[in-house]
């Protein structure tokens, strides 16, 4: 079985990093990978050997320089003690990200996409999932938060409803507190996604036991597809 885990241009909108499935299904699965802030494509690729074996395995670079291997999605400030952040780039983040999802979609051709990341990528995730809850099957959130002035443009509908959503959080996050987690959780459950939501003991860090039930969650969505 052949595995790729080279960088793929493709002319897609993002640079990315892919491992295809070791097993092959009838259903083809992808998750999309975003880094959190001053990181690159390479960090959340490292969790492709504890996420299934089924599943095609992405992780994207976000659009924006920090430094020598270091992107955001957008810049933020955490000087004054909460996250300022640079508005227009998300934006412009949202829309490169939903171009990406259907130039994967089509260059792979999957039937199930999920869009997942952590800190800043998990952000995104939500953004995307709740604004876009058709082109994908699911969000992961690990140590993230919603944005509020996403929250005017989520609508009510059936296919939020259809949308699986997995939360982690530190309870001893000092970067993003676990408040913004349990704001999340409340959101999220008056929208009526299929939400699992868990609490670790954690600072702002993806631990075994996140990675365990991560892919716990993943492998339990066919069966849990209304």
């Amino acid at each position: 079985m052949k595995q790729e885990t080279t960088v793929e241009t493709k002319n897609l909108a993002l640079k990315y990093l892919i491992r295809e499935p070791k097993v092959k299904t009838d259903k083809r699965k992808g998750i999309i990978l975003l880094h959190g802030v001053g990181s690159n494509e390479k960090d959340l690729f490292g969790l492709a050997e504890h996420l299934p074996d089924d599943f095609y395995i992405i992780s994207a670079r976000g659009p924006f320089t920090l430094g020598a291997e270091r992107y955001a999605w957008y810049n933020v400030d955490f000087s004054t003690g909460k996250p300022v952040y640079d508005a227009k780039q998300e934006e412009v983040s949202r829309e490169i990200i939903s171009t990406f999802i259907g130039q994967i979609k089509q260059q792979y051709l999957l039937d199930d996409v999920y869009l997942g990341g952590f800190s800043q990528g998990a952000i995104m995730s939500y953004s995307i999932g709740l604004t876009q809850p058709k082109s994908l099957r699911g969000i992961v959130a690990l140590s993230g938060r919603l944005l509020p002035e996403i929250q005017p443009l989520v609508k009510k509908s059936d296919d939020l409803s259809k949308l699986s959503v997995f939360v982690a959080h530190g309870t001893q996050d000092r970067t993003l507190g676990i408040a913004y987690a349990r704001e999340a959780k409340t959101y999220l459950k008056e929208l009526g996604v299929n939400l699992t939501y868990t609490e670790y003991e954690n600072a702002h860090q993806i631990s075994e036991s996140v990675l365990k039930d991560l892919r716990d969650w993943m492998t339990r969505q066919d069966s849990a597809q209304p």
